[in-house]
């Protein structure tokens, strides 16, 4: 994008030294516009984010991730093993979605909306400023030999870091093992719920380290999401870009001088002052154009936005823009690849939303015994079957019992003739079906179960009824 000679800064990333050990970034305290927007955004985001497992709806979590025992709820809905199908379709649909938003505003969704990237600008590093100072106070900090200044700050932020770690991680642990669970190992004690204990202090030491030590680069190094966007897109895309032909002209940029006009000299409205590369969170220069390493978080234009205003020159150097727009002065349109990406998405939440309505609450599957054949009882042909009955509702059934629809027989439960099925939970075990040959007109029959609780008919099952294949 950039007219600039020299690409050597793509060979090197911010937060490493040219010897390859760590460099710590120290961004500007922002301030502007669009980061008074990012905050009122990231603070609704934290509520949503830190209550969603504590919210039910029907007696569902909100949101429940529990790989462990393969159960899932997304927005109330729960989702059990069986119906993973519809919950890789949900996590296609959030995929496909980010593909299309990244195709038409790039990385906005890293700057705004990312968990990590909220967490923390607005809550570690808003501590870090409150209690080190802005970034100049910081740097001297850094700079500055381990006396009783500096041992007490870093003591103080470093504490505040871990117990803000360890609430992440209960939030964290609540998503995956239920809140339920959760208010349990604290009611209890933790002795009583060592693996979970473990879990926990991992899960702080992870957090801690992330957003201690690791910071930005976990944005620039580890998520695939940034290397995703170098495919995604493209010269129509909006970014957060440079404006270089208004910054650049025909002499470059340079250093601001009240007693000239640098319409006259040809100078560039861009004054150098770097100031967009100290509150960059990346440390990225976005004069250089379109980088990985940028979040699109718009720091950079706030802080440029102000140092127009100072010098009165006017705003939007740095700006939301395409390269076709800033090079070509091309407006935004959309294009095939968005109506198709468009398409692709409209398709698949319709198939969802299909999925759910046909989804049902109760799930019964009968199955012939594998191994067995049919055996002769009299007049009467028996098959024995295995059922498993699911139960995705909030109420307990207390008297399965089975009914065969559409041929005369008998169906009996081995040891009883009805069984329970807790809430959110499962029951299985035998069954026998009989019928007389004589209503046997092939060696395969369909049959129909229908299954009720008490008098209501919860769910219909389908299966096969195996018999001799000559009826003489």
């Amino acid at each position: 994008m950039s007219k600039l000679p020299n690409e050597a800064f793509r060979d090197t990333i911010g937060t490493i030294d040219e010897e390859g050990n760590r460099k710590f970034i120290f961004p500007k305290k922002p301030f502007g516009k669009f980061y008074d927007y990012r905050k009122w955004v990231s603070y609704f985001l934290l509520i949503v984010l830190v209550a969603n497992p504590f919210i039910k709806i029907n007696g569902n979590q909100f949101m429940m991730f529990n790989i462990l025992e393969r159960r899932f709820n997304i927005f109330g809905f729960p989702f059990w093993p069986q119906d993973f199908y519809i919950f890789v379709l949900f996590i296609i649909v959030g995929v496909v979605f980010v593909i299309l938003f990244t195709v038409i505003f790039g990385r906005i969704f890293c700057g705004w909306i990312c968990p990590q990237t909220i967490f923390l600008e607005m809550v570690f590093r808003r501590i870090e400023y409150w209690i080190e100072g802005d970034r100049g106070a910081q740097i001297r900090l850094d700079k500055q030999k381990w006396d009783g200044e500096k041992i007490r700050k870093k003591s103080i932020k470093w504490f505040i870091f871990l117990i803000i770690s360890f609430f992440i991680a209960n939030v964290f642990l609540a998503y995956i093992i239920s809140s339920d669970k959760l208010f349990l190992m604290i009611e209890e004690g933790p002795v009583e719920h060592l693996s979970t204990l473990i879990s926990l202090l991992i899960f702080t030491g992870l957090f801690y380290f992330v957003f201690a030590w690791f910071r930005e680069q976990v944005c620039i190094i580890a998520c695939p999401y940034g290397r995703l966007q170098g495919v995604l897109l493209d010269d129509k895309s909006i970014n957060v870009a440079y404006d270089f032909v208004r910054g650049e002209k025909e002499t470059g940029r340079a250093k601001f001088n009240k007693q000239e006009d640098r319409a006259l000299t040809g100078k560039g409205d861009c004054i150098d002052c770097k100031q967009c590369v100290n509150v960059c969170p990346t440390g990225i220069d976005i004069r250089n154009g379109t980088q990985m390493e940028c979040v699109n978080c718009t720091a950079c234009i706030d802080e440029c936005d102000t140092i127009m205003d100072n010098v009165g020159l006017p705003r939007g150097l740095i700006r939301y823009a395409s390269e076709d727009e800033i090079e070509k002065n091309v407006k935004f349109k959309f294009t095939a690849r968005m109506k198709g990406y468009t398409a692709v998405l409209f398709i698949l939440i319709g198939v969802l939303v299909g999925l759910l309505f046909l989804r049902t609450d109760v799930e019964a599957t009968i199955l012939r015994l594998p191994g067995q054949l049919f055996q002769h009882k009299g007049d009467n042909i028996s098959n024995i079957y295995t059922f498993k009955i699911i139960n995705k509702t909030n109420n307990d059934f207390n008297d399965i019992t089975f009914k065969l629809v559409g041929i005369k027989g008998t169906l009996n439960i081995v040891g009883k003739q009805s069984l329970k099925v807790p809430k959110q939970g499962m029951s299985g075990g035998t069954l026998f079906v009989e019928i007389n040959k004589n209503l046997l007109d092939s060696d395969k029959t369909k049959l129909k179960i229908e299954v009720y609780d008490g008098d209501i008919k919860i769910e219909t099952s389908t299966t096969s009824f195996l018999g001799p294949r000559s009826f003489d």
